[in-house]
């Protein structure tokens, strides 16, 4: 298929079935498999598929919608508009290999989270929603987390990490930059084996 997607109405248009380029590993076709016998019909299988999808693809553009609705028996505006209404499917920009969510609501705001969001964009030159000329950190901001406790609390992938201070970015942010692995996309693969692990159960 064209790297070029032509745009209708600011959004991605849907490629056509004759251009689609499939590109589910086997492993993930194993998975949707499994996860297809979880749910009653294809269409409520649709949200485990998108992260199948955005693991496999390291997010969600145009191809990643129109495999997921190929793979379904969907439309591709049903899929699209499911992918881009929840805010934890990577459907605008590509994220860089560690997305940086930081929570801003009332009990990390009180215990400084702006502050977090202050030195991370000083830190590492972008402001929230953009990503680092090197596609290593995206920073985004984000609702609640449910970890008061640890406020203020980033999400990184699939952990958590808080307290966090300013002086403690500089430490997180080098030991991100030794992984070897996309936090977003380990992010995909943990939801993906509690999709399957639950539907065994």
């Amino acid at each position: 298929m064209s790297e070029t997607i032509q745009l209708q109405n600011g959004r991605p248009k849907a490629p056509r079935a004759e251009d689609l380029e499939l590109k589910f590993s086997e492993k993930a076709i194993a998975e949707l498999e499994g996860l297809k016998g979880h749910y009653p019909d294809l269409k409520s299988c649709v949200l485990p598929c998108l992260w199948i999808a955005q693991r496999e693809y390291g997010w969600l553009p145009a191809p990643a919608i129109a495999e997921v609705a190929f793979r379904l028996q969907r439309s591709y505006a049903e899929v699209e508009g499911v992918a881009t209404f929840y805010s934890m499917y990577n459907t605008e920009h590509e994220p860089g290999k560690h997305m940086i969510e930081v929570c801003t609501c009332l009990s990390c705001h009180m215990c400084g989270a702006y502050r977090i969001v202050d030195a991370l964009e000083e830190k590492l030159g972008v402001k929230l929603g953009e990503t680092t000329a090197d596609g290593m950190f995206t920073i985004h901001e984000v609702e609640c987390l449910d970890a008061c406790d640890r406020a203020p609390v980033l999400q990184i992938g699939d952990q958590y990490v808080g307290p966090v201070t300013p002086e403690s970015l500089d430490s997180l942010l080098e030991s991100l930059r030794k992984e070897e692995i996309s936090s977003s996309v380990q992010l995909a693969d943990s939801i993906v084996k509690v999709h399957l692990k639950n539907g065994n159960s």
